[in-house]
């Protein structure tokens, strides 16, 4: 069943058209992200869904509800960790926790969500004193200290160090073991690679592509990079133009490097091969990459698009 479903939402801020006919799913238990530019909608697409915007026009249902109208019982049912909350620095974890936990009905236990997010040891300490990683923890606690069954990340992982982010990453699929549906906003294509069951690339208010990252870095139009070492023969000889004016891609010659931009990796690899073999040889230092989900992201939101992290 879906969690959310999303159809044909609109919203304009003035002669701003932030949202523009924008449909999408998120099924029961799926990590699902929302990824775009400076400007794309995301932040007001979330606001929606938690019942902060208004809309314009179209369809919105999170959990049976719509958020627009839907009350406590609704809230009650979600957990939202904001790019930046602000706590009051004088409280102790602790009691961050327990004051922010009892605007809900079902709690989990305050110890548990402090092992959940790494700050075991830590729930007496006043917030001021934490470093900024370990505020975006306490972020993230006060979004599930609710149990929640939809839980909104914006961001969550801004400010953490590698070692600390990891450990994020495994604590939303913990989460999603769980049952949790988790819509996600990220810039770090390596997170949405890991955690998302699906993306949504938005742009001007529409989504321009949609599937797991996989899809989508299969689908990209993006041509493979081969990439070795030219061997110890004379690259401007008759015999080796012949071979490179062979490949189904474009090549380029820098500093002994030869680069192979093609669609067709398969057939330019075994006349490569074939030719080293040939003349005993090797291609040293060969690699053959694919488009990353980076690539393919920043090909579809165009050159015009900025790439921060704030947002409409």
């Amino acid at each position: 069943m879906h969690a959310v479903t999303v159809a044909d939402l609109a919203k304009s801020y003035g002669p701003v058209r932030a949202v523009n006919g924008l449909s999408f799913t998120v099924d029961e238990g799926e990590v699902f992200a929302l990824l775009g530019p400076n400007g794309a909608g995301k932040s007001t697409v979330v606001e929606i869904l938690e019942g902060h915007r208004s809309r314009d026009a179209g369809e919105v249902s999170v959990l049976g509800r719509d958020p627009g109208v839907a009350g406590q019982e609704y809230r009650d049912r979600i957990g939202i960790v904001l790019q930046e909350a602000g706590i009051e620095r004088e409280l102790t974890v602790r009691e961050a926790l327990v004051h922010y936990g009892a605007c809900y009905s079902r709690r989990r236990p305050v110890d548990e969500v402090l092992d959940l997010v790494g700050l075991t040891g830590l729930g007496d300490r006043r917030t001021h004193q934490l470093s900024g990683g370990q505020k975006r923890r306490v972020d993230l606690a006060l979004g599930l200290i609710g149990d929640p069954e939809v839980l909104f990340l914006d961001e969550p992982t801004t400010g953490f160090d590698p070692s600390a982010r990891r450990q994020a990453w495994e604590m939303i699929e913990g989460l999603k073991a769980l049952g949790t549906t988790v819509l996600l906003t990220s810039h770090y294509m390596d997170e949405v690679q890991v955690l998302a069951d699906r993306v949504a690339v938005v742009v001007d208010g529409r989504i321009v592509a949609e599937g797991t990252p996989d899809e989508l870095r299969g689908n990209s139009d993006s041509e493979t990079m081969i990439r070795f070492r030219f061997p110890e023969v004379e690259p401007s000889s008759g015999p080796v133009v012949d071979m490179l004016g062979g490949l189904a891609g474009r090549a380029s010659l820098r500093n002994g490097v030869v680069e192979v931009c093609t669609e067709e990796p398969t057939a330019d690899l075994n006349l490569l091969t074939t030719w080293a073999i040939g003349q005993g040889s090797s291609l040293m230092g060969l690699e053959v990459t694919t488009p990353t989900l980076e690539d393919v992201y920043l090909g579809l939101i165009g050159d015009d698009h900025g790439t921060g992290v704030g947002d409409v």
